[in-house]
């Protein structure tokens, strides 16, 4: 079970609605994929939000009886039949059961609503690489020498990032800086491709694992993300989505 498969049956598992065969599934999928339980316990999270600020109504004994009561005979006629069905409530009534329904409709619309974890990540990286070109803060250190810009990060996070220059292919190193995202501080090299600039963060993962490249659009800005090698990696620029992939394709390559 893949990550896509997996986040579309999370719902379905918070509410204790899935089979014993998908259950074991997904289980066995969380285990070794932080993205996922962390949008696991997005989802935890707010139905236990949902269960603790709506509303819940108790109907009282009186209206049971009312309703048992106004039930119509067999002899009844339709008409006869809504009329008392009508007559046994009152404004009151009707109030709170119209509230009730409005506050399923405003939880289930705060829950489609609510971005993943990789929706509000996306959303940390392209607030990153704007702030990058509008304080003019692309680089800590600048350089198209990756063996300058590689021994700059030493003891300055707890990781090695992979360093390469790639001007024979037309995206050339810039230079590199610290930055933070998903609380933590990783590693972003800045790439040129004419004259756009491309960012992209990389750190390591809490469990290894390989996952194959996905791309997405966000304000403008296109971005890819995958994990290699124990890395987690983001790459976000106003490229076109070909340019952008072409450096992805780059990165991807054995050292």
């Amino acid at each position: 079970m893949n990550c896509e498969q997996t986040q579309a049956l999370l719902p379905a598992h918070v509410d204790g609605e899935l089979g014993i065969p998908e259950s074991i599934a997904l289980e066995q999928h969380l285990q070794s994929c932080p993205d996922c339980r962390a949008e696991l316990a997005s989802q935890q999270a707010l139905r236990a939000a949902i269960q603790k600020h709506t509303p819940y109504f108790t109907a009282p004994m009186q209206l049971e009886n009312r309703i048992r009561a106004a039930l119509p005979s067999a002899s009844a006629q339709p008409t006869e039949k809504r009329l008392a069905w009508w007559r046994t409530w009152s404004w009151p009534q009707l109030g709170a059961a119209f509230t009730s329904v409005a506050a399923i409709v405003l939880s289930v619309s705060l829950y489609v609503a609510t971005p993943s974890a990789t929706d509000l990540l996306a959303q940390e990286v392209v607030a990153n690489h704007v702030r990058s070109l509008m304080v003019d803060h692309l680089s800590d250190v600048a350089s198209s020498d990756q063996h300058t810009v590689k021994p700059w990060f030493n003891g300055k996070i707890d990781f090695a990032p992979t360093v390469q220059d790639f001007s024979a292919q037309g995206f050339p190193l810039a230079g590199g800086r610290l930055d933070y995202l998903g609380r933590r501080p990783v590693a972003a090299l800045v790439y040129h491709h004419k004259k756009h600039m491309i960012n992209v963060y990389s750190w390591p993962m809490d469990k290894p694992q390989t996952r194959a490249v996905k791309t997405l659009s966000l304000q403008g800005y296109h971005l890819a993300y995958w994990s290699k090698d124990g890395m987690m990696y983001w790459a976000v620029s106003d490229t076109s989505q070909k340019n952008l992939m072409g450096l992805v394709a780059l990165l991807q390559q054995p050292s």
